[in-house]
């Protein structure tokens, strides 16, 4: 078999028919970004933090219900936001595509278990990320269209811990990303 047609075949092949037309969706869509690429510039959404730091929450409305009554400081955790507020992030995406925006990316920017593990927040990184992403991708089901099509993207960030300088100057191999 030639690279163009091992490239064409997915690796693994989806058995139910619901899976395959999801699999062939999603290629076209990939397909689609290289083409609009060709044709015009393509927009980004704009800071997730800076449109939530306008919104001026306030610890409470970090928490919602969910988190009431949890030790320790939330406010400044944006991905919690994804949890608690999630019709802020939500308009949030939706404004962004309104003005224009081709592209979304999920509010991930800090939703690792290590970035998490400030807040004591590590078991919920997964869960932050997954409902990150449903979010993202309803406002693109809002406003994509066959004429202007819309995509979403995962973001991630750099983590309140380095993987590339050691804390401890007697030991260079040293790394404090395990410590949560």
């Amino acid at each position: 078999m030639n690279q163009e047609a091992l490239a064409a075949k997915p690796l693994i092949e989806p058995t139910n028919r619901a899976a395959r037309v999801s699999l062939r969706n999603t290629c076209t869509r990939a397909q689609t970004m290289p083409a609009l690429l060709h044709q015009r510039i393509v927009l980004l959404d704009g800071a997730m933090g800076t449109m939530i730091q306008q919104r001026r929450l306030s610890e409470g409305q970090f928490r919602g219900h969910r988190f009431a009554d949890y030790p320790g400081t939330l406010k400044g955790n944006n991905e919690l936001l994804s949890l608690t507020q999630p019709e802020i992030v939500r308009e949030i995406h939706e404004a962004y595509l309104a003005a224009g925006s081709d592209i979304v990316e999920t509010n991930t920017f800090g939703a690792t278990a290590t970035a998490q593990a400030d807040y004591g927040l590590e078991h919920l990184a997964r869960e932050m990320n997954v409902q990150a992403a449903i979010l993202a991708r309803a406002a693109y089901d809002r406003f994509s269209t066959t004429d202007h099509p819309r995509f979403v993207s995962g973001a991630i960030g750099p983590t309140p811990r380095t993987a590339s300088i050691s804390p401890d100057m007697n030991d260079p191999g040293a790394r404090r990303l395990n410590e949560h």
